[in-house]
């Protein structure tokens, strides 16, 4: 393999490798959910040293494309779920609209008196209560993201547990007949907490995005506040700016 290597050429060789894997997995010669070669394997394919595959490898894995097992080696990641930052859609709707089926798994479901912060965000008087509900949201049976939503108990008091088992967007429009209006969303990056990445299933060190969500219906009135944690190898945000 090492013909395929320029190594005359301007283009570092860790690149070249780089490129190389790339191309083999859109190719499927490496196929998603499957190892790679080891390195010990590939230095002797490229006639290399193991450094120069490691640092290839190391690159691949920081861009989401490969991911590491300790004790069983590197493997081909599944692609990154690309989310336009454009447009109010639930989980439900995004992953659907991607040929998806989402589930919901329900942590929690309790009737509680929101911290201070949430309750300014929610227009909501001192000691008013919110549902409190915690779910895991996955996509093809993989968890995507853990959301820990507060509702106003005023704004939908007959709420259960069932109803929220799949798209508060659509119960709300579909049951409870009220237009939803607009969201303002904040997000940054983080290392997972340890009880969070329990239920993503991935290492305390992993990065995640979290994105915080206040919507409200069109008469202004705010109905949930969604603080989302999604694994950052599996979700990527895409926004168009336009001049």
């Amino acid at each position: 393999m090492q013909e395929l290597l320029e190594k005359n050429s301007h283009i570092p060789i860790y690149i070249q490798i780089e490129e190389i894997i790339k191309q083999r997995i859109y190719l499927e010669e490496y196929k998603i959910g499957e190892t790679i070669p080891s390195e010990r394997e590939l230095s002797a394919q490229f006639d290399v040293s193991r450094m120069t595959v490691r640092q290839s490898i190391t690159n691949l894995v920081n861009s989401g494309l490969l991911y590491r097992e300790k004790g069983r080696g590197t493997y081909v990641a599944n692609p990154k779920l690309e989310q336009p930052l454009k447009g109010l859609t639930s989980f439900t709707e995004d992953m659907r609209a991607r040929g998806m089926e989402p589930s919901s798994k329900v942590l929690r479901f309790e009737k509680i008196i929101p911290p201070v912060d949430i309750a300014r965000d929610l227009m909501m008087e001192p000691g008013e209560e919110v549902f409190f509900v915690v779910r895991i949201r996955n996509a093809d049976s993989k968890p995507m993201a853990i959301e820990k939503t507060y509702i106003p108990v005023k704004v939908y008091p007959e709420l259960d547990e069932k109803q929220i088992m799949g798209s508060l967007y659509a119960l709300i429009e579909a049951k409870f007949h009220q237009k939803i209006g607009n969201a303002v969303q904040q997000m940054e990056a983080a290392i997972v907490s340890k009880e969070d990445g329990k239920f993503l299933q991935i290492n305390q060190t992993a990065p995640v995005l979290i994105i915080k969500r206040t919507s409200y219906l069109s008469d202004g009135r705010p109905f949930e506040l969604v603080r989302s944690t999604y694994r950052a190898d599996r979700y990527k945000f895409i926004s168009e700016i336009k001049r």
